[in-house]
This record gives structure tokens, C-alpha cells and sequence, in this order.
């Protein structure tokens, strides 16, 4: 097997084990919302994404520098859920509170990118 063909089956790998989490938690949901919640709210990304960074790159450098920037990017991208706090006053307007969150997402995006510039 070439180094292509390997790099490939990894790629493919991490898409399998995110989706599988992803679907897994989705499914979850309909039955029991709030584990699903607290699984999906768990670092599991983070976790397997840390661990596929130093295997590919063997870098802990850019992996530390990576966890440091997930650790800012945490707190401000709970911005996407404010709007749902306020659910009752946007008469439930799930795509409404939806996209609010978005814009708020991207509001989340510069304040991240003003703090960790200052790591």
C-alpha cells in the first residue's frame, strides 16, 4: 500500500468515526434529548480530532497550539445558543432563533480570533 493509499484510508476513517458520532447522538436524541445533549456537549471531537492532528502531523507544537485555540473557541461559540434562551419571544421561530445563532456564530468567529491572537 503506497502513502497515498494510506492517507486516503485514514481521511476516510476520521469522516467514519465523526459521522458514526454525529448519527449515534442524532439518533439518541429522539429517545433521550438530554444525554444526547450532554454527549454531543462532551469534547469528543475535540479528543479524536487532537489525537488525528499528532498522528498526521507529529507536531505537538501546532497540536498544543490547536487545543489552546479550542479552549478560547469553547466559551464563545455557546454565542450560537442564545437565541434559543429566548425561544418564547420569538414565538418558537425555530429557523428565526436558527439563524440569529448563525449570525451570532460569526460574531463568535472575531472575538475568538482577537483572543487567541493574544496567545
Amino acid at each position: 500500500m503506497n502513502l497515498n493509499s494510506k492517507k486516503n484510508m485514514f481521511f476516510i476513517l476520521k469522516i467514519l468515526l465523526a459521522a458514526v458520532v454525529i448519527a449515534f447522538a442524532s439518533w439518541l436524541s429522539g429517545k433521550y434529548p438530554k444525554l444526547a445533549g450532554f454527549i454531543i456537549a462532551l469534547p469528543l471531537a475535540t479528543i479524536i480530532a487532537l489525537v488525528f492532528s499528532y498522528i498526521e502531523h507529529k507536531n505537538p507544537e501546532n497540536t498544543i497550539t490547536f487545543a489552546k485555540s479550542v479552549l478560547v473557541a469553547v466559551p464563545v461559540s455557546y454565542f450560537f445558543f442564545i437565541p434559543f434562551f429566548f425561544a418564547k419571544s420569538l414565538n418558537n421561530n425555530f429557523w428565526l432563533i436558527y439563524l440569529l445563532g448563525l449570525l451570532l456564530l460569526i460574531i463568535a468567529f472575531f472575538v475568538h480570533k482577537f483572543i487567541v491572537s493574544l496567545l
